[in-house]
């Protein structure tokens, strides 16, 4: 978790300009908050970073998801492409705007792919929602072939990949609304919080608006703003942007002790025979959050999570059995099962949730164990880990080609 490795007297001290005006609410206050804006500063600081015209901070990862859908103007009835690898908060966003997920096939990237998209487009379709996973990038460049194909709107999320980039430019900034996510677990943590970032004015202001129950922030009064449209609550408190806006500044040196990290921890692995990983879009614009180990198959990979967790080994997850990032376990989605109606119960699905056939993700996944990358680790720690892993690995190929 690179993010709260690195918590200390610059995180305390944006908290401390906060608590000593007392007010920790984001807006108004001119008088009282003497000139502190901690969410101004944190989006001026994500905007500066990404090269994004426009950053509107909110209270999550999910809230910014679903923000980013409305933002764009997906809603009631319109069929969204969505992956069966990600957080869980992506298909949820979708549903609770009022789309319709359409589940489509992953490739190495451990992203869509363009060829699965193209097998799930409908004349329905209306958006492709792009998760960004385990700290890289999807193919862009064919997934913008389809977008300008078809006329279709894309967001992304890319919650796990803030600071990645392909051929430039900062994942986030290819669909008509981005966001990422600084939940406790991310490559830089507000504790909770999220930011949606759009180079596109209407999005933007649909966003401020959307996610503060319609205020237009236009005057010095609250109560007699106005409320260009519907909204509801998804407000990021001062106290979380403070913190965001410190760790949103480590990043760029966090990314590179990972890149440092993650480049030994790889080499030390890389040649073991089967073993290979998640492929990378563009390797210069990885964040390096995750080292993505791909096994030969199913079997070799859970027997190897098997024996790294008899030996001891943590700091990996093996997604193809994770309750809230695959969808073998989402039973919940799959039978759309909600405390209330939701609008896909009106419209319908355009697929069988229950029945889906996504081989390429079952195969990719089932193959998949991922380490998350310490920017604080030393070499020796590295080399240490990696060659426990490799010991696990070694004895499972070896009996397997026994």
């Amino acid at each position: 978790m690179p993010g709260v490795e690195f918590f200390g007297a610059e995180e305390q001290k944006e908290v401390n300009d906060v608590m000593q005006t007392g007010i920790l609410f984001r807006y108004n206050h001119d008088q009282q908050r003497q000139g502190i804006w901690k969410a101004r500063e944190f989006e001026a600081e994500i905007c500066k970073f990404t090269g994004a015209k426009y950053a509107h901070a909110v209270s999550s990862g999910s809230t910014a998801v679903a923000t980013a859908l409305a933002a764009a103007g997906i809603g009631a009835g319109d069929e969204v492409i969505v992956p069966p690898f990600t957080y869980v908060a992506s298909v949820e966003a979708v549903l609770f705007v009022g789309g319709i997920p359409v589940f489509a096939e992953i490739d190495e990237t451990l992203c869509l792919s363009a060829e699965g998209i193209r097998k799930a487009l409908t004349p329905k379709t209306k958006a492709i929602l792009m998760v960004h996973m385990c700290g890289g990038m999807a193919d862009m460049d064919g997934i913008m072939e389809i977008v300008k194909e078809k006329n279709l709107v894309l967001v992304e999320d890319a919650g796990q990949a803030y600071g990645a980039s392909y051929n430039g430019t900062k994942v986030g900034l290819f669909g008509k609304t981005g966001c990422y996510s600084f939940d406790f677990f991310k490559i830089a943590t507000a504790g909770e919080g999220g930011v949606l970032v759009t180079n596109d004015e209407q999005a933007y202001k649909h966003a401020d608006s959307y996610s503060d129950h319609g205020h237009d922030h236009i005057g010095n009064n609250r109560g007699m703003e106005q409320h260009p449209i519907i909204g509801f609550n998804y407000r990021i408190s001062e106290l979380h942007a403070a913190v965001g806006l410190a760790q949103a500044r480590r990043v760029p040196e966090v990314i590179r002790l990972n890149r440092k990290n993650k480049t030994l921890f790889a080499s030390l692995l890389a040649d073991i025979p089967g073993v290979s990983f998640s492929r990378l879009a563009d390797p210069d614009g990885d964040s390096a959050t995750f080292l993505n180990i791909l096994l030969p198959d199913t079997v070799s990979a859970k027997e190897v999570v098997r024996v790294m967790n008899e030996k001891g080994i943590a700091g990996f997850n093996y997604w193809y059995i994770n309750m809230y990032h695959f969808i073998n376990q989402w039973d919940h989605i799959k039978t759309l099962k909600s405390a209330s109606k939701l609008p896909i119960h009106l419209f319908g699905q355009s697929q069988d949730y229950k029945t889906l056939d996504l081989p390429k993700s079952q195969e990719v996944v089932g193959r998949l164990i991922s380490f998350g990358v310490r920017c604080t680790w030393k070499e020796e720690e590295v080399r240490e880990l990696a060659s426990r892993v490799r010991a696990c690995i070694e004895e499972v190929l070896t009996k397997a080609h026994a």
